[in-house]
C-alpha cells in the first residue's frame, strides 16, 4: 500500500514555512500559477512533478486550488521517500485565511 501524506491545515502549514526547511510546492497548472501564488512558493505543475527535484530538501507543503491534486501530488511524493504534506482546502483556503497572493509581476493575484 502507498503512503498516504497527511493534511495541514494553512494554520499549521505557515509555521511549518517559518522553517527554512520547509518548501511550499505549488501544484496547479501554469494560468492558475500566473493568477496568483504564494510569494514564496515553488511551481512544478502535476503532471510535471519529479520527486527526485525534491530528495534531501526537507518536507514539502504540496498546495493546489483545493487540495485535491495536490493531496494526489503528495502522495507521490511520499511514496518516493519525501517528507510531504498537502494543504488542505489549497490556495483557496490559504487566500480566505488572509494570506496574500501575488503575480510573477509582483501585483496582487487571484486564486484561478
Amino acid at each position: 500500500m502507498s503512503p498516504k501524506a497527511p493534511d495541514v491545515d494553512v494554520a499549521r502549514a505557515v509555521v511549518m514555512l517559518s522553517r527554512g526547511d520547509v518548501t511550499l510546492l505549488d501544484v496547479r497548472e501554469d494560468d492558475e500559477w500566473a493568477a496568483g501564488h504564494a510569494a514564496n512558493a515553488r511551481h512544478m505543475p502535476v503532471g510535471d512533478l519529479d520527486p527526485s527535484a525534491f530528495a534531501g530538501s526537507g518536507t514539502v507543503v504540496v498546495t493546489c486550488r483545493s487540495g485535491n491534486r495536490s493531496r494526489k501530488a503528495a502522495a507521490l511524493l511520499a511514496n518516493a521517500g519525501i517528507d510531504a504534506v498537502n494543504l488542505d482546502g489549497g490556495m483557496k483556503a490559504w487566500a480566505e485565511a488572509g494570506h496574500p497572493l501575488v503575480r510573477d509581476d509582483g501585483a496582487p493575484g487571484t486564486v484561478a
